[in-house]
């Protein structure tokens, strides 16, 4: 459990600005550079605080034991599956259910990152948050449960065209 591993008093609660650029971006970079010569502070903090889940291989009620950062939030990376090789549509279905997006995608923001898309103040669009909801069974007669989950991703200036990695919780 990652908790275990923490210091005393250890708080996350991360804005969703920060999940972007702070974590995110870095885990991305990492993973799209061979060597490990990425930041210190993507290195240490990231891997303490953020596992990496197969989000096909795992039912939502197995995760939060071993990414657990206190709460009643889990973070971790997940690499994006894509449900057809040669097509975009990303694959959300376990062996028991499926993960349904729910909503409109939310833009986030850095503030101070310059001008653009709508943020208002200066400030640029570095990622983009869906909402997803699990539901038990196939569609599209599944049932929906409790387990909700917000995925980001990378748009804007941060986002690279090298990888797809995602930070949920």
């Amino acid at each position: 459990m990652v908790e275990s591993k923490l210091p005393p008093g250890f708080r996350f609660h991360p804005r969703d600005e920060e999940l972007v650029s702070d974590y995110l971006f870095h885990k991305v970079l990492l993973h799209s550079s061979s060597s490990s010569s990425s930041s210190p502070h993507s290195q240490s903090n990231s891997s303490l605080l953020f596992i990496e889940v197969d989000l096909n291989k795992s039912e939502p009620w197995e995760i939060p034991e071993s990414a657990c950062v206190g709460g009643k939030e889990w973070y971790f990376y997940s690499q994006r599956d894509r449900k057809y090789a040669t097509g975009l549509r990303t694959n959300r279905a376990t062996a028991s259910g499926y993960w349904k997006a729910t909503g409109k995608d939310r833009p986030i923001f850095r503030k101070g990152g310059g001008s653009g898309g709508g943020g208002g103040g200066g400030s640029a669009l570095v990622g983009m948050r869906k909402t997803l909801v699990f539901y038990q069974g196939r569609a599209p007669k599944g049932r929906k449960t409790d387990w909700v989950m917000h995925e980001f991703r990378l748009e804007g200036s941060l986002a690279p065209k090298l990888s797809s990695l995602k930070v949920l919780y």
